[in-house]
Formats: C-alpha cells, structure tokens, sequence
C-alpha cells in the first residue's frame, strides 16, 4: 500500500463555450473546447493507519469538510470500496479560487485519481470519470485533461488533438463570480447568432494546428451575462489584447480572463505590465504558463 502521492491538479481555460438550452433537470446543455493550462494546484495524500479523511489547505477560507470536493471525492471511493484506513490530504491552492479554472474540478479528480492508486482500487479512468461526474461536471474533463470537445452537461467528452504551444496570460479581478448565479441569470431567448462561438470552426482549427484560426473564434456565451455585471472582465480583455495577444476572453462562468500570445518577449511584458505597471490595479492575481497537453493524471511527485 503506498503511503504518500504527491499530485499536481492542472486548471483548464475554454476556448469556446456555447450553451445550448436548459434541460428539464435544471441542468444545461453545453459544447465546449475545453484546454488545460499549465497552472497547477499541489495535493499531497498521506495515509492514516485510523480511518477518516483530514483536509488542510493553505487557504484559510476554504472548507476542510464535506463541502470541498477532495473530500468528496476521498469519500466517494473509500465509502464505496469499504476502505479501513483514513487520508491525510494537504491542499495548496494556486488556482484563482471561483474564477472559471475548474480548479476544484481539477483537485477533485488528483483524489480520485490518488485514493485508486493509493489503495490499488484497480478502476479505470473511464470508471473514474463515470464517478466523477457524481462530484461536479467538470471532474470527467479534469481526469482526461489535454484538449477536448464537451458536450452534455461536461461529461460526454471526445479527444481533439493538441494545441500548438504558445503563451498563456492568466489575470483574475479582486472578484468571485457565481457560476450558478450566470446561469440562472443567462437568457438564452434574446441572444444573438454571433452571440453564440463557432464550435465547429474551432475543432477544424484545432485541427488545422493554427492558432491564429484558433484565436479568432475564440467564443464565450457566458460572458453575456458576467461582463454586464462585471464590467472589470472588459476592461482586462482590452488590456491583454493591447499589450499584444492574439485574442483574449472570459474563461467559464468568470471572472479569469486569458490572453493568448505568439510572441514571448510580448506575453512577458504584458505580464509585468499587469503584475507591476499602471495597469495592475486591473487584475488582483495575474500569471504567465502555457497550454499543458499531457493527457491523465500521474503521480508527479
């Protein structure tokens, strides 16, 4: 029995996100390209001789109970396996908190994927991603990582092949936003055609291997209804494309904007420029990566 994983739990930005009705459960139908990025929270699972589940994070305001998803999902595989021992996770986020980066998606699905391991469970990824699904929508996506077509509700996914390499402008406003408050608040009636992105366009860029074609159909249906409320999310898109992206938009439900640049002497000033410059009252948390393509996740202690 191994006694401690270490884990990095990528987050994820959309290149497109178009919903496409509300479906009687309350939830909605979605198509989306959804991209891993190389920002990464650190989880480090210990095993306990006692049983129970402890959770310390370096985020004070964060749940260490029930309610933050590695505990959900530690407690969704040890209840359902009868496991005797206990977990010790230790969670550090770096992953803007409630920012469209499905970062809690992403720490979910490391747990899942170390508690299987550590306890020699002998699931699948497919069987992992079907439990997944249980914990949040995004989860499925986070086990299966890389570039990939979304539809459903998040959890019907299907491969795409890799983005080609470029840098990465992440910047988050001094706000959270709601992902239940957008979608409630989303009126899909008074929307226009080009309101909605080009999902089809996209996958034939992808697959092109062009990020120019990639960029320019780069499409947020969401951001309807977050930049009116938000006007900040705006503001940063224009900075970031001023300061030399191809293109930039809202990544999910909000607030995180994400910049995509060609040149890395251009990503590297805008960078500064928002991390130090007159613009950097714009963005409260602002980072620099990449799109990160290693498809699962592993054990990268």
């Amino acid at each position: 029995m191994i006694r401690h994983l270490g884990l990095k739990a990528y987050g994820k930005v959309n290149l497109g996100l178009d919903v496409l009705r509300k479906r009687e459960d309350g939830y909605h139908e979605v198509r989306m390209i959804m991209q891993t990025v190389g920002l990464y929270d650190k989880i480090d699972i210990y095993l306990k001789e006692t049983p129970g589940i402890e959770v310390v994070t370096n985020l004070y305001y964060l749940p260490v109970n029930e309610n933050n998803l590695v505990y959900k999902a530690a407690r969704l595989l040890m209840d359902e396996f009868h496991v005797l021992h206990g977990v010790r996770i230790h969670l550090n986020k770096f992953i803007p908190v409630s920012a469209g980066m499905a970062g809690g998606s992403s720490d979910a699905a490391a747990v899942l994927f170390g508690v299987n391991k550590m306890f020699q469970l002998g699931l699948t990824r497919e069987e992992l991603m079907e439990r997944g699904v249980k914990i949040g929508a995004d989860v499925p996506y986070c086990l299966m990582r890389g570039t990939a077509l979304s539809e459903g509700i998040g959890e019907i996914l299907t491969p795409l092949p890799d983005m080609p390499q470029c840098q990465i402008l992440i910047a988050k406003p001094g706000i959270s936003v709601s992902t239940k408050f957008v979608y409630e608040h989303l009126d899909l009636s008074v929307l226009r055609k080009e309101d909605h992105p080009d999902i089809d366009g996209m996958i034939q860029a992808i697959g092109n291997h062009n990020i120019y074609q990639v960029s320019e159909r780069l499409g947020n249906v969401l951001e309807t209804v977050t930049i009116p409320e938000y006007p900040v999310i705006a503001r940063i898109k224009d900075k970031i494309k001023e300061l030399g992206a191809v293109n930039a938009m809202m990544s999910g439900s909000g607030p995180t904007v994400f910049g995509i640049f060609t040149s890395p002497r251009a990503a590297q000033q805008a960078y500064e420029e928002l991390r130090y410059g007159e613009a950097k009252n714009l963005a409260k948390q602002v980072y620099l990566t990449n799109f990160y393509n290693t498809r699962e996740v592993t054990n990268e202690q």
